[in-house]
């Protein structure tokens, strides 16, 4: 068993496209090669049975995976070890447990059951995150790692920010994507009589110095958020925000802090998460 091989299948990676999800599980790779692992990157479209059968004794971990394949799936299952970093919710087609009561599907609306039932762990964002997926999955391999990761660059940069003086306007992501909501976020600022800047998509560390000049941030999704990195963010930014019961950072104990406490707590966050990925290689 090649316990020190990790293949990080994912659909795509941050050097294709600067997602969070993304962006988080770069830093996972990083720090598992750091550690000494030899992490290969495989792009979920590309991985074939064949592949797989000449690397059956690495350990997997299947970050996100809509293109992979149902025989590459199976076939893991079957002889594999693998984990699956979780960042939403892929056993349900619509990914979105919002449009049912509770967030609990019917049994005829769960896929990938298997999938999920036999990796060895189950790697959720926060206990929100994790409270969904049990609920609909009734699966005891499920693994809270309790936040998401960011580089130290990245984490320098929100705490200079965080010192700066900021407007006392609400900032709200200028986003086409129909559940991030931001029809509802200029609505709560239209009926309150709030200031709002709209800040758009752009590079990473101009998006955050824009997001970040202003006191507040204003975000209402209409399906649940696994954590909302851009949440966090803001918070370690040293900015309140106004949002609702659908992100699921808010379920974790850390999120009642912000500024430079709690930049310094994801750093501890990154080392708790790291060491709880490798403790399920290794076990």
């Amino acid at each position: 068993m090649s316990l020190n091989k990790v293949n990080f299948v994912a659909d795509f990676f941050a050097d294709q496209i600067e997602g969070g999800g993304e962006l988080n599980n770069e830093i996972v790779i990083d720090d598992l090669s750091s550690k000494g692992f030899e992490v290969k990157k495989i792009n979920s479209h590309t991985l074939s049975v064949e592949e797989l059968e000449m690397c059956k004794d690495y350990f997997f971990i299947i970050s996100n995976f809509i293109n992979l394949s149902e025989e590459s799936k199976e076939y893991l299952e079957k002889n594999c070890r693998y984990a699956i970093y979780e960042h939403d919710h892929k056993y349900l087609a619509t990914r979105n447990p919002a449009v049912y009561k509770d967030y609990l599907a019917p049994p005829d609306a769960i896929i990938n059951y298997e999938f999920y039932k036999n990796a060895k762990s189950v790697f959720c964002q926060t206990k929100f995150h994790s409270e969904i997926i049990k609920k609909n999955l009734k699966i005891d391999n499920i693994v809270n790692l309790g936040g998401n990761m960011w580089s130290n660059d990245d984490l320098e940069k929100m705490k200079t920010i965080s010192l700066k003086e900021k407007a006392d306007k609400y900032s709200i992501i200028d986003s086409r994507t129909e559940h991030k909501n931001t029809k509802g976020a200029i609505s709560f600022c239209l009926s309150n009589g709030y200031e709002y800047d709209l800040i758009a998509p752009r590079s990473y560390h101009s998006f955050l110095e824009s997001l970040g000049r202003n006191k507040k941030m204003a975000f209402f999704p209409l399906t649940p958020e696994t954590l909302s990195r851009v949440v966090v963010e803001a918070r370690m930014m040293n900015m309140k925000v106004a949002t609702n019961k659908r992100v699921g950072a808010i379920s974790e104990d850390w999120f009642k802090l912000k500024g430079t406490e709690l930049i310094d707590k994801m750093r501890d966050k990154r080392k708790e998460i790291i060491n709880k990925v490798e403790a399920v290689i290794n076990g």
